[in-house]
């Protein structure tokens, strides 16, 4: 649910090429800008979305937990289409703020700790310890998004990675729907490692001092020769015999 918050930030800043997530949200957001608006026509706010989208989250953590995979991906599909429109409407009704924003980011946390807690509650019942892969990915999706929150606010730039928030939707949605869940935890499981090293290799290259220059220490023998060097050679007094 991240329009709200991208609707705050000025255009073109915090624009970092990103795979599905940077580069498909706009081209939804825009396709999907008509319901937006009729949205907002009939009086539904940026807000009630954000609840709507967190209570399908949280159905489908326990369409997971039950067993219920197909189900679950239609689950997933209500808790994303939200996160897409809720910028949509808080732009057209003028509302965007940084207290949606924050209710927005907080939302999305939520649901991704209860639809990856339902998961490994579903796993169990197959193995208790894949449960521990499960809140692993979980661990490492919240450590993504804490890398961005705190990078934004010492004024760093940390989007970007292998694995934000729509692939890892995408990609769970096809565990779901293929019953491949094992298989597809471990590469969201490494792939969201890579993301959150390359969040932290950014923010670490913005944070650090440009090189500067020091000047270049002579000894006092490298001193002696540079001034022996410049003295002009004397004549000799006595001129060649030819």
């Amino acid at each position: 649910m991240t329009g709200t918050i991208d609707a705050v930030l000025p255009a073109g800043e915090g624009t970092t090429p990103t795979m599905l997530d940077g580069r498909w949200r706009g081209k939804a957001e825009a396709g999907l800008a008509p319901i937006g608006r009729a949205l907002h026509a009939i009086g539904v706010t940026a807000d009630a979305l954000t609840v709507f989208g967190l209570v399908a989250a949280i159905g489908t953590g326990l369409l997971i937990a039950n067993g219920n995979l197909l189900l679950a991906v239609f689950g997933l599909v209500l808790s994303g289409l939200p996160d897409i429109l809720d910028g949509s409407v808080a732009r057209h009704s003028g509302t965007a703020s940084g207290r949606g924003a924050f209710f927005d980011s907080v939302a999305d946390r939520v649901a991704d700790a209860v639809i990856l807690g339902g998961v490994a509650w579903y796993l169990t019942d197959e193995d208790p310890r894949l449960a521990v892969l499960a809140l692993a990915v979980l661990a490492l999706t919240m450590l993504v998004s804490y890398e961005r929150a705190k990078a934004e606010s010492l004024g760093y730039d940390a989007r970007g990675g292998l694995m934000e928030r729509l692939e890892r939707m995408v990609l769970l949605g096809v565990g779901l729907a293929l019953d491949i869940l094992v298989p597809v935890l471990w590469i969201m499981l490494a792939l969201t490692a890579f993301t959150a090293v390359h969040r932290f290799v950014r923010v670490w290259q913005q944070a650090s001092p440009a090189p500067v220059d020091r000047p270049r220490r002579f000894t006092r023998r490298h001193t002696s020769d540079s001034r022996r060097a410049r003295r002009p050679r004397r004549l000799s007094r006595v001129s060649g015999r030819r």
